[in-house]
């Protein structure tokens, strides 16, 4: 495995390989888990050449003090990238990735406006800038991204539409009590990692009851699941449209997700469920 730091070096191990390959593209924050490791796998499974970033940007934090505490573990994140088959890492400072000051922010129709965007302001500005940075600079054909990231996916599949690069979205992977993969979970004190489980459970109680009771109800009742404890804030329990991210207020014969957000101290984890598919 290749590990490089400059667009430059990059590009021209890229020039190399791109005449006779598909490449896959998987961008990271580092902190890497099986999470990360799956996309990897995807990748291997559906593309010639890996390429994985590993690049904590700041343009998507909205919070000073979660950039700075945001887990660093770059020697475990490439062991775990070779040990999946990956063959070139790009580990870019961010002047590399910020040398110029084109513009990559689009109208997203919406998109970023709810849930997310509605709590962490500027975030989706970050994370466009970003992808289309990263796109622009390793040119792949394919680019891997987790579905636990419901509504980034999505904004993602919609920025991708202009840029000629195809989107996989991969399943969700999850610790043995439900508990959705992220790196912030490394961060969660002891007693709240044990009840987090409950946060998964409720989306599972959700998905076998939503057509029994309203829509509001609904959401009432999974803040109720998650919280009853004491030791967990939701932030937000929204249900939408799965395309548009419309929020809904009655049942729908559309594809819906139920998303949720929640405190367990200072950490915030989110999570989703498909509800009716």
């Amino acid at each position: 495995m290749i590990v490089v730091k400059t667009r430059a070096e990059l590009q021209e191990r890229l020039n190399e390989a791109a005449a006779k390959s598909v490449i896959g593209f998987v961008p990271t924050m580092g902190a890497l888990h099986s999470g990360h490791c799956s996309l990897i796998d995807f990748a291997v499974e559906n593309a010639d050449y890996i390429v994985a970033s590993i690049f904590v940007n700041p343009t998507q934090f909205n919070d000073a003090n979660d950039l700075k505490n945001y887990p660093r573990t770059i020697e475990n994140d490439l062991k775990y990238l070779e040990q999946h088959g990956c063959d070139l890492v790009y580990i870019p400072d961010v002047e590399d990735v910020y040398h110029d000051k084109r513009s990559f922010f689009v109208d997203l129709n919406g998109l970023d406006t709810v849930m997310e965007g509605e709590f962490r302001p500027g975030h989706f500005d970050g994370v466009v800038d970003v992808v289309s940075r990263l796109f622009d600079i390793v040119k792949p054909d394919k680019a891997f991204f987790g579905e636990k990231d419901f509504q980034q996916l999505s904004i993602i599949k919609y920025i991708a539409e202009s840029l000629d690069v195809e989107i996989i979205g991969c399943p969700t992977v999850r610790e043995s009590d439900g508990l959705a993969m992220s790196s912030r979970n490394m961060l969660l004190e002891e007693n709240y990692r044990k009840q987090a489980f409950v946060i998964y459970k409720s989306l599972i109680w959700a998905k076998k009851n939503y057509r029994k009771i309203t829509v509001n109800d609904l959401k009432k009742e999974i803040e109720n699941r998650i919280t009853k404890s004491g030791k967990f804030i939701v932030e937000y329990v929204n249900i939408v449209e799965s395309d548009t991210l419309v929020s809904i207020d009655e049942w729908k014969d559309k594809n819906i997700n139920c998303c949720v957000a929640v405190y367990a101290g200072k950490v915030r984890l989110i999570d989703n469920i498909k509800l009716n598919y």
